[in-house]
């Protein structure tokens, strides 16, 4: 037996060897090639979930702008509309000589104010500016004061309305007097006094004045 084994040619050795190594590198392919691929989730098992960071979210505020300051209105001043003034006048009254007679004229004057005793502040005065023209009143002559009250008009004169004058000139101041007095209101009563006391009689021919007078005592009483 053992001479059998050791008569083996070496040509056969080498031949098996040969075909065990192609035997054994087959069979190692074959095992590489039919190796099962490991699961995808192996690898994941054994691996940390993978986290995907979100950016925080930054909530942008819009810039503070300063707000702009109050504004102040400033109220207009209220403009009245102009109104085109009205002249206001008012009647003086002057002597004129008829020849046989005398007679009381009204002239217009201009005034400036409202107020009655104003306006016949206003109208005396220009009638005392009028003692050397048609006037009967003696030059000199000063309104001391004029009133409208409830029981009618006062009017207060200087000692110079009584001098002098006969009766047709002492009766002509008296009706200037009571006539200018009622430019306003020709139906008025009228008070006449001198350097404040109450004229009783005027001139020196003693003409009574009868008070209050009025228009229509005065035509009646004292006719020119």
């Amino acid at each position: 037996m053992k001479d059998r084994i050791k008569r083996i040619p070496l040509s056969v050795i080498a031949g098996l060897s040969v075909a065990a190594i192609t035997c054994g590198g087959a069979v190692a392919f074959w095992a590489l090639n039919s190796k099962s691929p490991e699961p995808q989730n192996a690898t994941n098992l054994t691996q940390p979930p993978v986290v995907e960071s979100q950016p925080p979210v930054v909530q942008t505020q819009p810039p503070v702008v300063p707000s702009p300051p109050p504004v102040v209105v400033q109220p207009q001043p209220q403009v009245e509309p102009t109104v085109p003034k009205t002249e206001k006048r008012a009647n003086v009254y002057v002597i004129k000589d008829k020849g046989k007679n005398l007679e009381l004229l009204p002239e217009s004057v201009k005034v400036a104010s409202n107020n009655p005793d104003a306006i016949l502040t206003e109208a005396f005065q220009s009638l005392l500016t009028k003692s050397d023209k048609g006037s009967a009143i003696p030059a000199g002559t000063k309104l001391l004061g004029v009133q409208v009250k409830d029981d009618g008009v006062h009017v207060n004169l200087s000692q110079e309305y009584v001098s002098g004058g006969g009766s047709a000139s002492v009766t002509g101041r008296v009706g200037q007097v009571v006539y200018t007095a009622t430019t306003l209101q020709p139906t008025a009563k009228v008070w006449i006094d001198v350097e404040g006391k109450r004229l009783d009689v005027l001139g020196g021919e003693g003409l009574e004045v009868e008070q209050p007078l009025t228009r229509a005592s005065f035509k009646k009483n004292y006719p020119l």
